[in-house]
């Protein structure tokens, strides 16, 4: 039951937690990607996944990690969308990980290009207020990169072994 739980509304969960969090504050904390990475070891080991397979798993974050911390030195993307990554990358393994980070490559694309169209025009009204969308608009502010990795992580979600399989 717990399992389940973990399963079905945890990952999804912390990734709408992510993506919000990136967006209304431009960071993510430690806690999301703490929770992700100890929430995979209670289920793979509910799970009864071999220790092999949890060790691809470890290898798939870990390389995920060493690119996206080269990518935080360089000033690319922040240490919390590095850090998720790394933690979205132990749940899918390499099965997943060229479709995700594929995925999160365009839809990160895609919002980076919109978010500078956007800040050429000037900021609606209907939000001129919010501390959130004056962060957003400014020029010299990062892109909320948070928000394209947990799109991409919830678009192959369904796909992985665990949403396919039963438990």
């Amino acid at each position: 039951m717990m399992a389940d739980a973990i399963r079905l509304l945890l990952f999804p969960a912390m990734m709408a937690f992510a993506a919000s969090s990136d967006l209304l504050t431009m960071t993510i904390s430690n806690r999301v990607s703490l929770i992700l990475i100890g929430s995979f070891f209670v289920l793979a080991l509910a799970w009864g996944m071999p220790p092999v397979e949890i060790g691809i798993h470890i290898g798939a974050a870990l390389a995920v990690l060493v690119v996206s911390f080269t990518f935080f030195a360089r000033g690319w993307i922040g240490g919390g969308d590095a850090k998720l990554a790394a933690a979205t990358a132990l749940w899918l393994g390499f099965d997943q990980l060229l479709n995700y980070l594929t995925f999160a490559s365009l839809i990160g694309g895609l919002m980076t290009f919109a978010i500078m169209k956007f800040r050429l025009m000037p900021l609606p009204a209907a939000i001129a207020g919010q501390e959130w969308a004056q962060r957003l608009h400014r020029t010299d502010a990062g892109v909320p990169y948070g928000i394209a990795l947990a799109l991409a992580a919830l678009m192959i979600y369904p796909d992985t072994p665990w949403m396919t399989f039963g438990m």
